[in-house]
């Protein structure tokens, strides 16, 4: 497979929206406003894109250059996920193909006005133009051109904006598969450009950023800024594994001058001053174009198994959900055959998870956390099985013991002697008189010492209650969204199910209600026989 090839493929996988799924392996170009983005990418493609009011940091740029016989230009808008259905088909039929390289600059304007980017705009596209240019001097490059970063606002851009950009540029950063290319200007101190923070922070190791210094001419000879970008250029001072890479940029007494006066000059330049001394493979725009086709090349054969892995992963999840929705429903009696197969389905695993017969694959693995949910009568026996536990520990008010006990058990808050808990029962005895005769008791203190033992078995009860009833939906939750796609499952759960369960679970507080009433309240009364025996 050639090197063509690998691009090609890798492009047109994100043309056809892979992208959105999987992380494919690019160049993204990032940087301060007025570091020399736009700069770099004019001299990488040989081409002038327009910045006219500053308008190519609003949206970013996908630039895919390709070697071709001929000269050719296609230009595309891909729509950002903030528009509209309308707005999305006007962007998507936006496309121009096999056009003259003199007409981009007219086609790139035309572009932003389709976009609704205009000079006094206040907001950002999240919009990406899609240019690919073709001809016999291009190298085979794919870039995207982010938008550039800056910190304060004024009259063409707010803090919101601010933040914005920051959030976009950074989440194209953090792409495992992306090749980051930082560009700094040697007009600012680069310890002020937040650039490499972020490339520093996203990319700790340095493994996959390459750094770019443009606008080297700027600086005075001798001076120690001069020096600090020298040490900069030979990875002295912020290290990356792929080194730094410098390019003069076209001042703006030389905006009109050719690509190759252009290049003249630069190597001049380079040629001069303590920039001779670097090595010529990280100065100078035709290197440049090299190692970013060879880095991007190497990034592609490094990522590819990875890569294959994750497309045969999402086309298994996207297998899985158009099984999930089933055959086409466009009429009233298809979505009705939709919705009887999903109730069968449903039936039949809800039953099966009740009974305990968990021979489908929808229980999945006794053995993790997943598994072991779906099981609900297992779920069900084992919660019961603790809440009688509960009950049995921790379901009396208090726990009277002889005194020879109490000593040990004083890590139990509620524990009481059997003789202090006489020295309470005795006042009651007196407090609670009725018809007896002397010397013998009310019937009722026997109640009333009872609903103080049990007062702590509705809250206990009706905590089990809302466990199991939580459990109860989430597993309902769970076979539902296996029978049925995501968007079905979730209409059926909020208009059918969920009122039912609703009704249920109001049903269900009444009969609870109605099992706790005798031990709160009334006239003890038991024929238990070892009542009578022990007495």
């Amino acid at each position: 497979m050639t090197t063509v090839t690998f691009f090609d493929v890798i492009d047109q996988l994100r043309s056809e929206g892979i992208s959105h799924y999987v992380d494919l392996p690019q160049i993204i170009v990032c940087g301060d406003q007025s570091s020399g983005k736009s700069s770099v990418l004019e001299a990488v493609s040989g081409l002038p894109f327009p910045r006219k009011d500053n308008l190519c940091t609003r949206f970013a740029t996908e630039v895919i250059l390709r070697r071709n016989p001929t000269e050719y230009a296609n230009v595309s808008i891909i729509p950002g996920p903030d528009r509209t259905d309308e707005e999305m088909i006007k962007l998507t039929t936006f496309a121009k193909a096999e056009v003259e390289l003199a007409l981009l600059e007219g086609l790139i304007n035309e572009a932003k006005t389709v976009m609704g980017v205009k000079a006094d705009t206040r907001s950002f596209s999240r919009d990406i133009l899609h240019v690919e240019i073709g001809g016999p001097s291009q190298p085979h490059l794919t870039l995207v051109d982010l938008l550039g970063l800056f910190q304060a606002a004024n009259r063409q851009q707010t803090d919101h904006d601010a933040e914005a950009v920051t959030s976009l540029v950074k989440s194209y950063m953090a792409k495992s598969r992306s090749i980051v290319l930082a560009v700094v200007s040697a007009k600012n101190d680069f310890a002020n450009q937040i650039v490499t923070k972020y490339a520093r922070e996203l990319d700790p190791q340095g493994a996959r950023t390459l750094g770019i210094i443009t606008k080297p001419d700027t600086l005075f000879q001798g001076s120690d800024s001069e020096s600090s970008f020298i040490d900069l250029a030979q990875n002295k001072d912020v290290a990356f594994r792929l080194g730094w890479h410098v390019v003069r940029n076209r001042d703006y007494n030389a905006q009109s001058s050719s690509s190759e006066e252009r290049d003249q000059v630069e190597r001049q330049f380079f040629q001069t001053g303590v920039w001779a001394h670097l090595p010529r493979n990280s100065v100078g725009l035709s290197a440049l174009k090299d190692r970013l086709s060879r880095l991007l090349q190497d990034q592609i054969l490094n990522e590819l198994p990875k890569l294959l892995e994750d497309v045969e992963r999402g086309l298994r999840d996207c297998k899985k959900c158009l099984d999930q929705l089933g055959t086409p429903r466009t009429t009233l009696a298809e979505q009705r055959l939709y919705l009887h197969g999903v109730s069968e389905r449903f039936t039949h695993l809800a039953k099966a998870a009740v009974e305990g017969n968990y021979t489908e694959i929808f229980f999945g693995d006794p053995h993790t956390e997943s598994g072991i949910v779906k099981r609900f009568r297992a779920v069900t026996q084992n919660s019961l099985i603790s809440f009688a536990e509960t009950m049995r520990n921790v379901g009396h008010e208090r726990s009277i013991m002889d005194s020879t006990k109490i000593e040990r058990a004083q890590h139990h808050s509620r524990a009481i002697s059997r003789e202090t808990f006489i020295d309470e029962v005795l006042p009651l005895m007196r407090h609670t008189r009725g018809r007896e005769l002397p010397e013998t008791y009310s019937p009722h203190l026997i109640g009333v010492l009872f609903f103080e033992q049990a007062q702590q078995w509705e809250g206990l009860t009706r905590n089990y209650i809302s466990s199991l009833w939580e459990r109860t939906n989430h597993v309902i939750g769970l076979v539902l969204n296996h029978v049925a796609d995501p968007q079905t499952a979730k209409q059926l759960l909020r208009r059918i199910i969920h009122p039912a369960l609703e009704a249920i679970k109001v049903e269900l507080d009444d009969t609870v209600s109605g099992i706790l009433a005798p031990h709160q309240t009334g006239h003890p009364i038991t024929y238990n026989h070892y009542f009578t025996e022990n007495l």
